[in-house]
């Protein structure tokens, strides 16, 4: 379901129940199953048989959701938080970088929430493979569960495992390796020895503190990785206002217009308690022009991604 498409609602499907951008709820799809929210009853039998993305109206008609086909980005939004996840800036930079695409073979470790596997999933499928690791016991089994759950068990083997301790149990197989550990240093070698022999291998550390970057930039360098680079996501966001653009009579009475909410914002414009001057209008869409602003508050550090690569050659340690 999480890489492959199909355009209509069947019985045991999985599927995302879009309400807000803030309200979505991830539901198996059964027949004779109800869904119950502040909106209303949803039953599943209004949604079997329809297309994906259509509106279904509560039986009360107080509300409606939109049924939505499952995807790794929508997985990343409504995943239960079991560790620190990454999200889609992230996910997009370390996809790109580590030249993730069908038919490559990945390792990650660790699993955590698996918000990171559903992308690589997707990505390098049908004929590509991901080998993820996880040292929690309960964790590994809740995310095996859900790669049952969502279909992807043909892409996706997870192993309960610490690698920090026993390595991958894997030699030349991988085209990339993926690490979000606490002491990624320590498991280079084993990423070493995991990496094909005959193409260049690409391997990307996730960790939250600079001290972490600096031990693993040595191990990588002790090594033989080369091109070692580091980098930092974050994430801004930009919201559109009117900006008025006052005539000359407008100007020169003094009057002081703030930034106007574009169409759609439920902010409202304020004014000055003087009269307007001759001509000027109220319409906030007239006499003005539309531009972007960044919010005030901008999301903060996640992490630091360190990438390198490792030429072809044997993979002694």
């Amino acid at each position: 379901m999480f890489h492959e498409y199909r355009s209509v609602v069947g019985d045991g499907d999985q599927a995302v129940l879009y309400c807000t951008p803030e309200s979505m709820y991830p539901i198996t799809v059964a027949a004779g199953k109800v869904f119950n929210n502040k909106y209303g009853s949803f039953h599943h039998d209004d949604m079997i048989g329809v297309r994906y993305g259509s509106k279904v109206v509560s039986h009360d008609g107080r509300g409606f959701v939109y049924v939505l086909h499952p995807t790794p980005a929508l997985w990343t939004q409504i995943v239960p938080h079991r560790t620190q996840i990454l999200y889609l800036p992230d996910i997009s930079f370390i996809s790109l970088y580590l030249d993730l695409r069908p038919g490559k073979v990945v390792i990650e470790s660790g699993t955590g929430s698996g918000s990171f596997s559903h992308s690589i999933a997707r990505t390098v499928a049908p004929n590509g493979h991901l080998y993820t690791f996880e040292y929690h016991e309960q964790r590994a089994a809740t995310a095996q569960r859900e790669f049952v759950e969502h279909k992807l068990t043909d892409v996706v083997t997870i192993e309960h495992r610490d690698v920090l301790a026993n390595g991958f149990g894997k030699s030349g197989i991988a085209d990339a390796v993926f690490l979000d550990l606490p002491a990624p240093w320590d498991a280079v070698a084993a990423a070493k020895e995991a990496l094909r022999s005959t193409t260049i291998g690409r391997i990307c550390s996730f960790s939250p503190c600079i001290e972490q970057v600096q031990r693993t930039v040595l191990a990588l360098d002790e090594h033989g990785f080369s091109e070692i680079r580091m980098f930092e996501c974050l994430a801004k966001d930009h919201e559109v206002r009117t900006v008025p653009l006052p005539d000359i009579a407008e100007a020169i009475g003094g009057n002081k217009v703030s930034f106007r909410p574009a169409k759609g914002d439920r902010r409202k414009r304020r004014r000055d308690e003087e009269p307007a001057a001759p001509g000027a209008s109220d319409d906030p869409g007239e006499g003005g022009v539309l531009v972007s602003k960044p919010v005030n508050a901008a999301r903060g550090h996640t992490s630091y991604l360190t990438f390198a690569i490792l030429a072809p050659g044997p993979r002694s340690p």
